[in-house]
């Protein structure tokens, strides 16, 4: 089997670019091909021995500061249809955005791990919900609903597609008519341990506009409690304005992040993730979690056993859940439990046979 990998961009560190590094490590010897690549995965893979494939807007300029911006062009449409993978019989795409928008030769078998429907473009009002990007909506309309209908025609040519959750297989249900088969992303347990109880609460994302981390700064900072939070995006001074005495920022803090998660007394999430491995992760270490209770944390988080949930996106409904929270409630074994069920080699096993037995039948 000829496979090749395609993933949207390699520019970030999260979870997405987590999920395709075990892919690489399912298949070592495909290439990876994505739109443009930052020096640290250029190098992550190089010492893989992986071939790792660039398009022309790697040469853009300002390409990953100006990644997002470029999307109106559609230049990142055109960069993953101008790949050549004629050489492969199996394409697998691992995509939230564009590279399920490759051109596979007929006798191909394309799979698409869908992490997401584009966000931008499907949900513009939740995207650009911020009232600094509120005005993009109007300006963009034009360009995004030729997106959205380049998108669905896209969709349309994949062979199978792998939701990386029920919350993700019902909207790919939405917007491409499509079924989906779901295979869950993956923790890799191993790496953390149960730690104490420090007194603070922890919040680990990209912060974004939509992740909503305002939240849970407004909520901690009337209530009093410490919060430590974990992430660096477009958000962050403004974040820091309405922050109390009692809230934290780390900054990206990779090397404190276990550390950090080990030792809280429960993870704070305020976005709804389509899968989330924070939470995951969370409950590796023991710690319970606290939610929005909307999205892929309901696939994983056990209300009342592994954690709670609060319904309405507000920093009201978040203080009411946190002042009355107990964490000794939680049992640290049952959280270890939960998260053992979502461990990498789970997924590699899951993933592989899915594959395999999707080629073997159009070589029957």
């Amino acid at each position: 089997m000829n496979i090749a990998i395609i993933v949207d961009d390699l520019i970030q560190r999260g979870g997405q670019e987590d999920v395709l590094a075990a892919i690489s490590e399912i298949w070592p010897n495909a290439p990876i091909y994505t739109s443009q690549a930052s020096e640290f995965w250029k190098e992550f893979y190089k010492k893989r021995g992986v071939k790792l494939v660039t398009s022309f807007m790697q040469r853009l300029p300002f390409a990953q500061k100006l990644n997002r911006y470029y999307s109106p062009f559609l230049l990142h449409v055109l960069a993953f249809e101008r790949f050549d993978l004629s050489a492969y019989d199996v394409v697998l795409s691992v995509s939230s955005r564009y590279a399920h928008f490759v051109v596979c030769k007929p006798t191909s078998l394309h799979i698409c791990y869908m992490n997401s429907p584009g966000r931008m473009f499907w949900e513009p009002h939740d995207y650009f919900s911020n009232e600094k990007f509120k005005s993009l909506r109007s300006v963009l309309a034009w360009p995004l609903t030729y997106l959205r209908a380049n998108d669905y025609v896209a969709s349309q040519k994949i062979d199978h597609i792998v939701a990386n959750s029920v919350n993700s297989q019902r909207r790919v249900l939405k917007y491409y008519r499509r079924k989906s088969a779901v295979i869950y992303p993956f923790v890799d347990t191993a790496k953390f341990e149960v730690g104490r109880n420090g007194g603070y609460f922890v919040l680990i994302t990209r912060l974004a506009a939509w992740k909503r981390v305002d939240i849970a700064v407004v909520a901690c900072t009337k209530l009093g409690i410490k919060l430590k939070i974990i992430g660096v995006g477009s958000v962050t001074q403004q974040l820091k304005k309405i922050a109390g005495p009692t809230v934290e920022f780390l900054g990206y803090a990779e090397s404190e992040k276990n550390d950090v998660l080990q030792n809280c007394t429960a993870l704070i999430q305020t976005q709804a993730e389509d899968f989330g491995i924070v939470p995951v992760e969370a409950m590796a270490c023991g710690k319970p979690v606290i939610a929005y209770g909307a999205g892929g944390v309901l696939e994983t988080v056990q209300e009342g056993i592994t954690g709670e949930f609060f319904y309405k996106q507000t920093a009201e409904s978040l203080m009411k859940l946190l002042s009355k929270f107990d964490v000794t409630k939680f049992s640290q074994q049952d959280c270890v439990d939960r998260a053992k069920q979502f461990g990498v080699e789970i997924f590699k096993n899951r993933l592989l046979t899915f594959v395999h037995d999707r080629h073997k039948e159009t070589i029957v």
